[in-house]
């Protein structure tokens, strides 16, 4: 059974930094895609980052990119998303997710690629 478990969301104010991390247990982490998603309050869940399994090509949404970095630990079997320049409009949860097919260059983006998926994090940024 494949798990996911984020941890390191909290509190930041705007301008400031987070890392959040997503620890994954139960197969072979090196041969999975990973994507972080975030669900804002009213809002449905949307794309924030992707990498591919070998780590070697990431994809990021357009409202993210130049601030959040998405990496993989494959030695640590655990996903990061490193966030600077927070704003407000990045206050979300958080989700990582698993997918564990493709080719080193597959980077999914979308929701129903992912097999598997962790219960989230909450990251709030105040202004």
């Amino acid at each position: 059974q494949v798990q996911l478990v984020e941890s390191g969301g909290g509190l930041v104010q705007a301008g400031g930094s987070l890392r959040i991390s997503c620890a994954v247990s139960g197969r072979t982490f090196s041969n999975y895609a990973m994507g972080w998603f975030r669900q804002a309050p009213g809002k449905e869940r949307e794309f924030v980052a992707a990498i591919g399994w070998s780590g070697g090509k990431t994809v990021y949404a357009d409202s993210v990119k130049g601030r959040f970095t998405i990496s993989k630990d494959n030695a640590k079997n655990t996903a990061f998303l490193q966030m600077n320049s927070l704003e407000p409009e990045d206050t979300a949860v958080y989700y990582c997710a698993a997918d564990p097919s493709g080719s080193p260059s597959y980077v999914p983006t979308r929701q129903r690629q992912y097999d598997y998926w962790g219960q989230g994090t909450q990251v709030t940024v105040s202004s």
